[in-house]
């Protein structure tokens, strides 16, 4: 048996390799509860990608000396999920005491730095403890970008090794290209949406939420647009709730200003095109329906590209920027001084950029999960040579 562990996982597992958000936390019973289902789309496709044949979490809390045996016994590896971890506010309850105590493996799987708006990046002694414990335990550390590389390499951990995130290769998919139809062929449109943000992520949430809503409102107009919410307590609400939550839902939409009364385009697209799942499937099945995944949710784009659906980042903090600067996904700085303009974008030679760029990152991939010794089903190198040469005939 090939037994595998996952630290800090995000969601339930069902049929082996699916992920859906926690039955126990379903909206019946936590209405008022934010998850953003794109860090189950990370575990999810973190599943996809390896090999294995049971997986459980570990128990960060009060694991017993008995747990802790049995993880050093009967498990392969532990993986932690690739997330936003390096940051001043991270709590790692007692991953540090727990992880000094395990014997096996432990693989950083597409982690990531949050820079501040104002100063310099701090992180807690917990945060450098894990770190140097996980470099310990590993061949090389799985890191999003440069930037994350760069505060590693602060701490004294040169081993870091830039392979973006799971969810993109998901599908493991060597041959994965973009090639753009004629902009006047594109009517079904997805908008992955992130009301919810703070000032410790956007320099100006004010603007943030104004373009966004005004990029909404400007793409309906041209579109079949969809809007497509990740954990929204109030668009759940719309979708899910009673008679009583909805009204409720509406009310705090249109207090913050987001929505602006009946007549108002956004909430008309509210009330048709509005759509959530908590089940990542669900999610992938929807983005694989649009010709077009563009807006603010980084873990959505990701996702839709991942099927081969062009898509375009709204930047607005390290982390957005980060993403889209390793995997050269055409991106607008939602802080900068342009209007947005999607014809700015709709170019070939951007997204060839994306395509070399994924064929380097796959290839990187491979090779972090084969130097940390990890079993998984990504595609070996007769099938990259043959995905290279055709890049380069297409590039001809």
């Amino acid at each position: 048996m090939r037994n595998i562990l996952v630290i800090s996982p995000s969601g339930e597992v069902y049929n082996h390799d699916c992920v859906r958000w926690y039955s126990r936390s379903s909206f019946a019973n936590c209405p008022d509860h934010y998850h953003n289902i794109g860090d189950a789309f990370v575990f999810d496709s973190s599943l996809k990608l390896l090999k294995f044949d049971a997986i459980e979490a570990v128990n960060i809390r009060d694991p017993s000396d008995a747990d802790i045996e049995r993880y050093n016994t009967q498990f392969e590896f532990a993986f932690l999920r690739g997330s936003n971890y390096l940051h001043a506010a991270m709590d790692w309850e007692n991953a540090p005491a727990v992880l000094k105590r395990l014997r096996i493996p432990i693989v950083a799987f597409g982690i990531g730095a949050q820079a501040p708006v104002k100063g310099n990046l701090q992180l807690t002694e917990a945060t450098k403890q894990v770190l140097a414990i996980i470099a310990d335990r590993s061949t090389s550390l799985g890191v999003r970008g440069s930037y994350t590389a760069d505060v590693l390499w602060s701490l004294g951990i040169r081993e870091a090794r830039i392979i973006g995130c799971p969810t993109i290769f998901r599908n493991n998919d060597p041959g994965l290209r973009i090639d753009l139809p004629p902009l006047d062929q594109i009517r079904r449109v997805a908008y992955t949406l992130r009301r919810e943000v703070g000032h410790d992520y956007a320099q100006d949430v004010q603007h943030y939420l104004d373009l966004q809503r005004e990029t909404i409102v400007d793409l309906s107009r041209r579109f079949d647009l969809d809007v497509l919410a990740q954990g929204e307590i109030e668009e759940k609400w719309l979708l899910w709730g009673d008679e009583a939550q909805r009204a409720s839902a509406l009310a705090k939409l249109r207090a913050a200003n987001w929505l602006r009364g009946a007549d108002d385009p956004l909430e008309a697209i509210y009330r048709a095109r509005l759509f959530y799942s908590d089940d990542v499937s669900a999610f992938e099945a929807k983005l694989r329906s649009v010709q077009l995944a563009l807006g603010y949710r980084l873990h959505g784009n990701l996702l839709g590209l991942a099927n081969r659906v062009p898509s375009i980042y709204f930047t607005y903090d390290s982390r957005t920027t980060e993403f889209a600067d390793t995997f050269a996904i055409p991106r607008f700085d939602v802080f900068g001084a342009k209007k947005f303009r999607l014809e700015d974008y709709w170019d070939q030679a951007l997204f060839e950029r994306f395509n070399r760029a994924y064929h380097e990152r796959y290839r990187d991939m491979r090779q972090f999960l084969d130097e940390n010794g990890v079993a998984h089903k990504m595609t070996g190198g007769d099938a990259l040579r043959a995905t290279a040469g055709a890049l380069l005939e297409h590039a001809a």
